[in-house]
């Protein structure tokens, strides 16, 4: 990660077009999030805004790219800010960046400062370590409520259906070829049911597993069962 380090008020921030071309997200999605979530943000926690002459004194101090020097407004984006705009996204590659400008662009700022006093320098330190425990529980949010991704949603539908096909008694069977339909159905209803989604490509990345075993000690309703023994009987007396 190479960044041009922009400072202000003592905190490290991020121009719209720095955290866009790391989020690799365009520019203008990054200002649409952000305008349609206004009430989320707040200046002086999550960006600050320069204009003005206060704008131009700030870029002329610093490498800003073109797009920022011709905006009404400079936005410059806090860590906080930047795990709001990853949440807004919510992709892979914006929560890989996300973690990475953590680790190698915000905190190096942020060194415990030497204090002359043991009681500030503890004060300190315990206040580092809240912090980092927040940024833990926000990363761990945002890894939790992450969706499963196509190769997973591939693997859960290839291992129901073998499953289900398996409960019918296979494809050659009865059972198979006159209620297939009912049985697919009733399973996806259960899955779902199950895991609390509308859809099965909605569950969380962290539940994959578990929606791998639910497939696999899945089994149909009594009910279900007998129906699907009652069909492929009709292969002995048919």
């Amino acid at each position: 990660m190479n960044l041009t380090v922009i400072e202000l008020r003592g905190k490290r921030v991020l121009t719209t077009a720095q955290l866009a071309e790391n989020y690799e997200a365009d520019k203008q999605l990054i200002v649409n999030n952000f305008n349609r979530n206004k009430e989320r943000y707040k200046e002086g926690k999550h960006f600050f805004s320069l204009t003005g002459e206060e704008k131009k004194e700030f870029l002329n101090q610093h490498q800003i790219d073109l797009g920022s020097k011709n905006a009404q407004t400079l936005y410059l984006w806090t860590e906080k800010g930047a795990w709001l705009h990853a949440k807004s996204l919510n992709t892979d590659r914006a929560w890989e960046a996300y973690e990475l400008l953590v680790d190698e662009y915000y905190k190096v700022i942020e060194q415990p400062p030497k204090y002359n006093s043991l009681e500030l320098a503890l004060k300190a330190a315990l206040e580092h370590e809240q912090a980092i425990k927040e940024i833990k529980t926000d990363v761990d949010y945002l890894k939790g409520s992450m969706r499963i991704d196509g190769l997973q949603q591939q693997e859960i539908q290839q291992a129901a259906k073998q499953s289900i096909i398996q409960a019918l008694g296979g494809k050659d069977s009865v059972a198979y070829q006159e209620i297939s339909k009912k049985v697919f159905s009733a399973f996806w209803n259960e899955f779902k049911q199950y895991f609390k989604v509308p859809r099965y490509g909605d569950i969380p990345k962290v539940k994959h597993d578990e929606a791998l075993k639910f497939i696999s000690l899945w089994r149909p309703s009594t009910s279900l069962q007998m129906e699907i023994d009652q069909c492929n009987s009709q292969l002995v007396f048919g």
